[in-house]
């Protein structure tokens, strides 16, 4: 049997200025989502591994955070095809930072950031303009 690996994260957007401006990045936001490949129409990025909450008070006060989890057979393997597919995805959206969580049987944690360099990433902007650290933390213990 081949390892599984874990991929979870959360994407956040910035408070708006108006409750209008919220209301319609957030609706976008959605749109975008309800786009992604469904069923069994999906490799790496699927619609059914992302949820955001959707009505405003309790769980959205300020900020839309999209959360986002799945499990896979060895995806270190196709990691870099990973990356690209979520990249195109935050080109599509409104959001402030990403963060994507890693966990491989042998390879141990990784933990992924992105950060828009401008506070904030718009999906008429275009191309990405982010600052990507990554960490690592091994299952080893000295």
């Amino acid at each position: 049997m081949e390892s599984e690996s874990i991929v979870y994260g959360c994407i956040r957007d910035w408070p708006a200025d108006s409750a209008e401006q919220s209301r319609l990045r957030r609706e976008l936001n959605r749109q975008v989502l309800r786009e992604l490949p469904a069923g069994d129409a999906w490799s790496l990025l699927g619609r059914e591994m992302f949820a955001c909450c959707e009505q405003p008070g309790d769980g959205l006060y300020q900020t839309q955070v999209i959360h986002f989890g799945a499990s896979y057979r060895a995806v270190e393997y196709e990691w870099s095809l990973w990356v690209e597919q979520f990249e195109a995805l935050l080109k599509r959206l409104y959001w402030a930072s990403a963060v994507v969580h890693l966990e491989t049987e042998l390879n141990g944690t990784h933990t992924f950031r992105w950060d828009s360099e401008s506070g904030g990433h718009s999906p008429h902007e275009g191309e990405l303009r982010v600052r990507c650290a990554w960490e690592r933390e091994s299952g080893l213990r000295g």
